[in-house]
């Protein structure tokens, strides 16, 4: 069953089971994907809608930290259960110790040395992770191990 096909289905399951904060979720990736595809005349693979769901997921966790800093608790938990439907959909998250394992990896295959290449080690980092990493946490893995 590809993404689309299942995030069809689980909207339907979540509207018999009147799961409003889950269909939301679903809606709002759904419209995110028909948006893309109108504008670019074009139908997403996978590899596009799992790039969708994550930027929302980083929007979630951001609003989360704001959330937080406000005392707005209602909020909170809400953002966490939508943080907790996005994170149905995408492949399994690395551990830290698995991304310090990929950037150590890309920093001896690339020979950088300095803080001043961490550009270029960022850049052939991502595309490994792309999916199953916050780019937050791959970012201070890198500035770690320069």
């Amino acid at each position: 069953m590809s993404l689309k096909e299942r995030l069809a289905a689980d909207l339907k399951e979540a509207m018999k089971n009147k799961d409003q904060l889950r269909k939301n979720v679903i809606t709002l990736i759904r419209s995110d994907i028909k948006q893309i595809e109108v504008d670019k005349r074009v139908e997403l693979e996978e590899q596009d809608i799992i790039e969708i769901i994550s930027r929302q997921l980083k929007q979630r966790k951001d609003a989360l930290e704001e959330f937080h800093k406000g005392g707005r608790q209602d909020l909170v938990e809400q953002t966490e259960q939508e943080v907790h439907y996005l994170l149905q959909y995408l492949p399994e998250q690395l551990s830290e110790e698995e991304i310090t394992n990929i950037v150590k990896e890309t920093i001896s295959e690339l020979g950088a040395n300095s803080i001043k290449e961490m550009g270029k080690v960022m850049a052939a980092v991502i595309p490994k992770v792309k999916g199953r990493a916050d780019g937050k946490i791959v970012n201070q893995a890198v500035k770690q191990q320069l």
